[in-house]
């Protein structure tokens, strides 16, 4: 008879919406939580909503949500008797499962020795060719010399896909175009791989160019039940990390859905699995379809599944973990409606999706959609962890109902003081071949320039830039009382809007109406209320709600589903130069950690030439000289943190 292992206090060993998620369900359920926290989160939402909290180290992953030691130390300290390791790295590493296990501890996810079989990519495609599961084509050997890895890559073909074994979303992952690329994109790979996960090895495949990413969420119990719950569609991808995630896939047929559940089943018992896991497949428009990698933990992405199941999947983990059996059968699973989620990221899309730390001035969101977020108005979002800072999911009878929701919920939803790609996921919803459910994994690159914000509707952004800075200014400059008795003067503005610059003319008509002065235009709008963050106001009959924030001198107003960044120039006396690329000064373009300098002082580079390499946000950016010329400073060593627009280096040019 099979062992039950009871519980009654769950540690939470993950951060932010992950925790908060997990702790909803076990309190329903009847368990006491627990967080931990890093020095950077000692006042984020996941602490203070758990029974208790314990503190587990610095900043730093490695130091507090990666060390193992201290995560066990915790769960003794608290008196947690399960550890439930969230959807990160944790969830995916043998040595903390069978840590857990040493401790005594119920480890709320699948044995040791089926993470370790997954957990290896080469491995993993190993174990699934012998269960019968078709695997793409590749490379997976031992010898890892660069000359025995291009010779491989070569004889598969080009493209090909550089792959680590111990990755996960997008880490140590290169697409390689030709020969010519191959060696510096594998030095990358293994570089980026070294860093996420300590081991730089890596397998090749064959690039499957523009397929469908289709993953089964699966589950199994230790009484040998197991089943699928459907599939999820993850093709809108940004460096190989999902965006848009759906369920079910506009492009899997009932007998497909039936023929891959079916596989990822049997792969599931042939492992012995127990616990939530993810078999991800890349579909080719054939129907043809190959396994690509499995996820021993909860997706990130799993709330569309329970949207169209019903079930709660965090439920089902912690029924499995106590050694229950399975909660329904595979006949009793339907699928009801479509459900999308977008991942909203702290990241500029118009600068390859960078990612950005900073203080979160003002947010609302709308109250229709299931929003998962540990974030709030004043929330400092920092550099150290993922750039994710909320799931925005719809659900509706349709997929096109669901999209709809989705779009008008992104519209109406305001993050305001850093950037974020919010707009762009609502122009990716809005977009006519995701619309038609034609997105494959090369959307993005296809139609990055039809994703860019566009000609807003209603009045110009400096329009209202002006407009709010009069309003909410009680200095006298931006008053410009008149007593003389002929028309009133305009007040003269300077604002600068994402960095560019625009002269604005405004004052108050004798009415209580504004007039503003714009690129050769007279406007007339009056203002029919303010608030904390909103803006009522009326121009040429329609009324209408500007939603704002006022950060010290900075001012940031949502758009649609834009949100644009302000400064008020009026004042200044002289404007500080700032970084141009013909000046040879490089800037770190976000908070992060130096991990490489590649260049000394005196050293000749190219233009274009990397320069240091820097992680942020679980990813390594690597900088590169802005002109051809001379290193005449290096302001920075490896290890180091450095904020943004911290100088880098100094070029001085070549002559022409």
């Amino acid at each position: 008879m099979t062992a039950a292992t009871p519980f009654t206090s769950v540690l939470i060993a993950n951060r932010g919406e992950i925790a908060l998620r997990i702790m909803r369900t076990a309190r329903r359920m009847g368990h006491g939580v627990v967080a931990v926290y890093s020095s950077a989160d000692a006042g984020a939402q996941h602490v203070h909503a758990a029974d208790r909290a314990v503190h587990i180290g610095e900043a730093l992953p490695s130091q507090s949500y990666l060390a193992i030691d201290r995560i066990i130390a915790a769960a003794k300290a608290s008196g947690a008797d399960a550890v439930h390791p969230g959807y990160g790295f944790l969830a995916e590493n043998a040595d903390f499962a069978r840590a857990c296990r040493a401790a005594g501890l119920v480890f709320i996810g699948p044995s040791p020795e089926a993470i370790d079989a997954m957990g290896n990519k080469a491995g993993a495609k190993t174990i699934m060719a012998g269960a019968g599961v078709p695997v793409v084509p590749g490379y997976q050997g031992a010898d890892q010399g660069e000359a025995r890895l291009a010779e491989e890559a070569a004889r598969i073909g080009f493209p090909v896909m550089i792959k680590a074994v111990a990755g996960g979303g997008g880490r140590g992952m290169r697409l390689v175009p030709d020969a010519a690329r191959f060696t510096d994109l594998l030095r990358s790979a293994r570089s980026e791989a070294e860093n996420a996960f300590g081991d730089p090895t890596v397998i090749l495949e064959r690039a499957i160019i523009d397929p469908r990413h289709i993953e089964i969420q699966v589950f199994g119990d230790r009484h040998g039940g197991a089943v699928h719950l459907g599939e999820r569609d993850c093709s809108v991808q940004r460096r190989h990390q999902k965006l848009v995630e759906e369920a079910p896939s506009p492009v899997v047929s009932a007998d497909l859905r039936a023929r891959m559940g079916a596989t990822a089943v049997k792969a599931v018992k042939a492992l012995g699995y127990e616990g939530a896991g993810t078999l991800e497949f890349l579909l080719e428009p054939d129907g043809a379809f190959y396994f690509m990698e499995m996820n021993t933990r909860l997706q990130v992405e799993h709330p569309v599944t329970e949207l169209i199941t019903g079930l709660d999947l965090v439920e089902w983990q912690l029924r499995v973990a106590a050694g229950e059996p399975l909660p329904l059968g595979q006949q009793a699973i339907g699928l009801a409606g479509h459900a999308i989620e977008v991942r909203l990221c702290a990241e500029d899309p118009a600068h390859d999706f960078m990612p950005q730390s900073g203080s979160i001035a003002y947010w609302a969101m709308p109250g229709e959609l299931r929003v998962e977020t540990a974030v709030g108005s004043g929330t400092e979002i920092p550099p150290f962890y993922d750039s994710m800072i909320a799931k925005v999911i719809a659900h509706g009878a349709t997929r096109d109902e669901a999209r709809r929701k989705l779009i008008a919920g992104l519209t109406r939803a305001a993050v305001l003081g850093i950037p974020t790609n919010q707009g762009f996921l609502a122009r990716v919803l809005d977009h006519p071949a995701f619309a038609a459910g034609q997105a494959t994994t090369g959307f993005v690159a296809e139609h990055g320039e039809t994703l860019k914000p566009g000609p807003g509707q209603g009045l110009p952004a400096p329009v209202l830039a002006a407009l709010l800075f009069y309003v909410t200014d009680t200095a006298p400059a931006h008053r410009g009382t008149t007593r003389h008795l002929g028309p009133p003067l305009p007040v003269p503005m300077l604002v600068e809007i994402d960095g560019v610059k625009a002269e604005v003319g405004i004052y108050r008509d004798r009415d209580g109406s504004h007039r503003i002065q714009f690129d050769g235009q007279d406007r007339r709008i009056q203002v029919d209320g303010i608030g904390p963050n909103a803006l009522r106001f009326s121009h040429d009959g329609v009324a209408d709600t500007l939603v704002f924030a006022r950060a010290g001198a900075a001012l940031f107003l949502q758009q649609g589903a834009d949100a644009v960044a302000i400064r008020d120039l009026t004042r200044a006396v002289a404007e500080i130069a700032g970084a141009d690329d013909s000046d040879g000064r490089l800037l770190a373009a976000m908070n992060g950690r130096i991990v490489a300098v590649h260049v000394a002082a005196g050293d000749q580079v190219a233009a274009g030439q990397p320069i240091v390499t820097l992680e942020a946000m679980k990813m390594e950016h690597v900088h590169t000289a802005p002109v051809a010329g001379t290193i005449t400073d290096i302001g920075v060593a490896a290890g180091e943190q450095v904020t943004t627009h911290r100088l880098i280096a100094r070029i001085e040019a070549a002559a022409a």
